[in-house]
């Protein structure tokens, strides 16, 4: 066994950052609509959301050994593959984040992965059926199941409570939100974190530091699980606010059920070794449930640009791992290049996002949300579909405070 070198030291430091940017960009799928009911509080929220995902981290390791052995080949793998395909990854990141927009963080890390892949040993590299099995075909299906179970469980919770106002039940559901907002982080811990170990591993691995199909040490799973909690801890405001409150105006009935129905698809899949994007299947549920209620509203543009986003990433992050490997190619300057270029390129999107800061004390604000329409469909549907039973009298509390003024107490602060 050898030591490790200076290269690979430097590499698994990179992956390390790139977990970090998967916490704070993956934030929302556990906590937006938490958040944006009111259920918890912003940094109660997180706080809670990074300590289950450091727990999640140490539950499994099947979707790590999916990375590591099963995406791409691992003989004739330079460690500097890895290092470019993690530069394509954080740059991708960090760019959806500064639009507001929850793309993916696994397929940024999968066309990363693939385009320094292929850049550096062809396509013979890449594993294609493990591709399409484990990556692109849960990547379709794993919004779809997400959306449709959120919008029949959703129907079912105003079912039920259909005999009790909306002020009698909101409290109830509001627990059971945290309940399941929990459970979506410690999923995310078992799926996200274990990306970050697979591809320490299979650095591990092209380096000679460990023989091909081994598991994650334990020092590999420690430092995975507390870099994506830390950067779930700070939060990617951005992105929480896009997924509360720009896809769909939600209730506690609604968070209540797209939060359990994305954990239940993300402890499925990652129980199964399908790396699918928790992203993907928390914004399915989102949308699911804004469907789900009577008189709910998606906004179909939001909801086309995030489409966009996640059908750009894997080409997208593909692309800037293919150069980055082009770079490394050239030898110690063409690395330092890479490397240097991963910096200019973060410290840039951060001065970019200096400009409109999204932060805990505006996350919640509606006014640049509210400013985008939600689109001719939904909008008919929600003039011609009446509210959910025991929205009536909230209806009527919402008028009076509109009569009386926008600097009036209003009737429901924890309903969005």
């Amino acid at each position: 066994m050898e030591h490790i070198t200076l290269l690979l030291g430097i590499v698994i430091v990179t992956a390390l950052v790139f977990d970090f940017t998967n916490g704070f960009h993956d934030t929302a799928n556990a906590m937006a609509t938490t958040i944006s009911t009111g259920a918890l509080k912003p940094k109660t929220a997180v706080a809670m959301s990074a300590a289950l995902n450091l727990v999640g981290a140490f539950l499994s390791v099947e979707v790590a050994k999916t990375i590591s052995g099963g995406i791409i080949n691992e003989e004739g793998i330079r460690t500097e593959v890895i290092f470019a395909a993690l530069v394509g990854a954080i740059l991708w990141n960090l760019l959806t984040w500064l639009l507001g927009l929850p793309s993916s963080s696994s397929h940024a890390l999968f066309g990363g992965l693939i385009g320094a892949a292929v850049m550096s040993a062809g396509w013979s590299s890449v594993n294609g059926s493990t591709v399409v099995s484990k990556v692109l075909i849960p990547a379709v299906a794993a919004p779809l199941v997400a959306g449709l179970a959120a919008m029949l469980a959703t129907r079912l919770t105003y079912r039920i409570s259909k005999q009790a106002g909306e002020q009698a039940t909101s409290k109830g559901y509001r627990a059971g939100q945290i309940a399941s907002a929990g459970l979506v982080s410690l999923a995310h811990g078992t799926n996200d974190a274990q990306k970050t170990m697979g591809i320490i591993t299979l650095a591990l691995v092209t380096g000679g530091v460990l023989a091909p199909g081994a598991n994650p040490p334990v020092w590999v799973i420690v430092s995975a699980g507390c870099a994506i909690a830390l950067g779930t801890y700070l939060g990617g405001w951005r992105i929480i606010r896009t997924m509360g409150k720009g896809l769909t105006d939600l209730a506690p009935p609604q968070g209540f059920a797209a939060q359990t129905s994305a954990a239940t698809v993300i402890l499925a899949s990652s129980h199964l070794g399908f790396s699918l994007s928790t992203t993907q299947s928390c914004s399915g549920a989102v949308m699911g449930s804004g469907l789900g209620r009577k008189g709910g509203v998606v906004r179909w543009s939001t909801a086309t640009r995030m489409f966009i986003a996640w059908g750009l990433t894997l080409p997208a992050a593909g692309l800037v791992g293919a150069g980055a490997e082009f770079l490394t190619q050239q030898g110690t300057w063409g690395i330092v290049l890479t490397g240097a270029l991963l910096v200019a390129g973060s410290g840039v999107i951060w001065v970019l996002s200096r400009r409109r800061p999204v932060t805990i004390d505006n996350v919640n604000d509606l006014d640049d949300v509210h400013d985008e329409p939600a689109g001719v469909v939904t909008t008919a549907i929600a003039a011609v579909t009446p509210p959910p039973t025991g929205s009536a009298v909230a209806a009527a509390e919402d008028l009076k405070t509109t009569i009386a003024g926008p600097d009036a107490e209003p009737a429901r602060p924890a309903t969005v």
